[in-house]
């Protein structure tokens, strides 16, 4: 039986001792932030905007049913697949072959792309240029998603990889928290899928938006953060997340045009 090539491991900076503390508040200081901050957000819209977007809701609540059973049940036949096929595609994505350090780099600066930051900072370009519309949809969707993240990362308590596998690579700090779903890689469909329905770009720019998204996915494994079922999972909810926010798009875009 072939033996999987080893190649030499680089452990991961430990976490200074400073930040431990706060580690360990980490998860429900941000669900606690992300309540705050799209409850502060909604209040901010004026009554008429957010009965706009309860109105969107449930207006396509039958699609908005079927999406959801979609990602149920993909997830479900993700996670049936077991972890000994996931386990192994992870240890080869992370393991296999010559990894330089300048290769090592790229995929931790592509892996940020998915850190939800770049889609924050393109609701405040957006936002500073006058298109609000936008800079709406970009702010919202990412804090709702995230607090979504959270909360299944809290349900579904899957461990990282680094814990499991003793032999994985770990490039930059060891991501805390949980495992499942990838919060980077359904950042990153997220903003793909929305960018695409704002830029409304050729099929070739279309494409490349996506190769991006798949790209954070695959620097998800790189990194020794995520199983492959993390990362397509996240796939699917970031992908889901963006068709939700395009859908309730036309309910209330005609208003906030007035508004603007």
């Amino acid at each position: 039986m072939e033996e999987t090539p080893t190649p030499h491991i680089m452990p991961g900076r430990p976490v200074p001792a400073f930040l431990r503390p706060l580690l360990r508040l980490r998860r429900p200081l941000t669900v606690l932030g992300l309540v705050v901050g799209i409850t502060l957000f909604l209040n901010w819209l004026p009554p008429v905007q957010r009965n706009e977007i309860a109105r969107a809701v449930l207006a396509r609540r039958s699609l908005m049913v079927s999406l959801g059973l979609f990602t149920l049940v993909s997830l479900s036949l993700l996670w049936a697949r077991g972890q000994i096929i996931d386990n192994k595609v992870f240890l080869f994505v992370n393991l296999w072959g010559n990894r330089p350090r300048w290769l090592d780099i790229t995929m931790w600066v592509v892996t940020q792309i998915g850190a939800g930051l770049v889609a924050m900072g393109l609701a405040v370009y957006y936002y500073m240029e006058g298109q609000r519309m936008p800079a709406l949809q970009l702010a919202l969707g990412t804090m709702t998603l995230a607090l979504l993240v959270e909360g299944l990362k809290e349900i579904m308590n899957q461990a990282r990889p680094y814990l499991i596998n003793t032999q994985a690579r770990v490039i930059g700090w060891k991501a805390p928290g949980r495992s499942f779903p990838s919060g980077h890689t359904a950042h990153a469909f997220f903003l793909v899928t929305l960018l695409n329905f704002l830029w409304q770009p050729p099929f070739v720019i279309t494409a490349a938006l996506f190769v991006v998204a798949v790209a954070v996915g695959i620097t998800r494994m790189y990194v020794g953060a995520h199983f492959p079922r993390d990362v397509v999972a996240g796939s699917v909810l970031g992908f889901a997340w963006g068709i939700f926010m395009i859908l309730i798009d036309p309910f209330w875009h005609d208003w906030f045009t007035a508004f603007q």
